[in-house]
């Protein structure tokens, strides 16, 4: 890790912004070899396909690791660049397991603060509380707490970028 690469970067942005594609391009700034944590879970055949899209744009430079649910586990075993993809999914996976986010959310920030792993870390997270307020509770929920999320994620972070139609805003 160099002076100018801050440890830990949250990149922020709308469904298909290219905030995960700029995420990408900010690890390969790096010494590979690059780690790619996801933390999608392929339920559907939909969810299957967004998986391979991005599968696809990785070369064997890149080591994937599977954490749906165990994401701050993962982190102290982690040795080079590492790319977190996505928070959001990782939240709800959370949700639909029914636990305590506010706590996971604090082993997930001190997993990232602590010592164990030196290298860069940039993770990813969608920005959703900006359109419709969500029709059912249990919507309105996941926007609250993917809110409350981006913003303690974003307070632990060294540096912030919010993503829109490609183009990287820095926010910190």
């Amino acid at each position: 890790m160099t002076d100018e690469t801050p440890r830990f970067t949250l990149v922020l942005g709308g469904a298909r912004s290219g905030k995960s594609r700029y995420a990408e391009e900010l690890i390969k700034r790096l010494p590979a070899p690059w780690t790619y944590i996801a933390t999608a879970e392929a339920l559907d055949e939909e969810m299957r396909q967004r998986i391979a899209h991005h599968r696809d744009r990785r070369d064997e430079q890149w080591q994937t690791l599977d954490a749906p649910l165990t994401l701050a586990e993962t982190i102290p075993t982690l040795a080079g660049p590492t790319l977190i993809d996505c928070l959001t999914l990782w939240l709800s996976n959370m949700m639909f397991a029914e636990r305590d986010i506010d706590a996971e959310t604090e082993r997930l920030i001190a997993a990232i603060a602590r010592g164990n792993h030196r290298a860069p870390i940039v993770a990813v997270s969608n920005e959703v509380g900006m359109g419709l307020v969500p029709e059912t509770a249990l919507g309105r929920a996941f926007r609250d707490a993917q809110g409350r999320l981006n913003q303690r994620m974003a307070a632990a972070a060294d540096r912030v970028v919010f993503v829109a139609a490609g183009l990287p805003l820095m926010l910190k």
